[in-house]
């Protein structure tokens, strides 16, 4: 299972960026889009926003091929870059990580602040949270 991301977790940024630098999670969704790219053809969709260089994308796709959530594949000339996981099995996976770090610190307070924080942004989601709840202690007494 690929881990480590919660190392670098930014909690002050928005979305992917809290998990990923900036190119990194440029790439990732242009492949999470694409489904597979080349050097070139990242460079292409991310310079339709900002500048980059051809040796930069290249080591931002080998570094996100080393954290295990990207494949690199040989083509018939060029490599091909495809996505190790989908988006939704990446945030499970940084949300997981998080959370867990979070209740190492203090579980009572931490559960405390999530409800406060969910209640805040998105009232709906308590209900979902319940739901849950309940099915995990269900599960939980079936398995005793």
């Amino acid at each position: 299972m690929v881990r480590g991301f919660a190392n670098n977790f930014r909690p002050t940024r928005k979305g992917l960026g809290s998990a990923l630098g900036d190119l990194e999670k440029d790439i990732m969704n242009i492949l999470w889009q694409k489904g597979g790219v080349t050097g070139k053809e990242a460079l292409a969709e991310i310079s339709r926003s900002k500048k980059a260089a051809i040796t930069t994308v290249l080591t931002v796709l080998d570094r996100l091929v080393k954290k295990g959530i990207v494949k690199k594949v040989k083509g018939e000339s060029v490599y091909i870059y495809t996505p190790a996981l989908t988006k939704d099995e990446f945030t499970d996976i940084v949300s997981h990580e998080v959370m867990r770090g979070v209740l190492d610190i203090s579980a009572s307070s931490a559960v405390a602040s999530f409800v406060d924080v969910l209640a805040e942004a998105d009232p709906k989601e308590l209900d979902r949270l319940s739901r849950l709840i309940e099915k995990k202690k269900k599960e939980l007494r079936k398995g005793t």
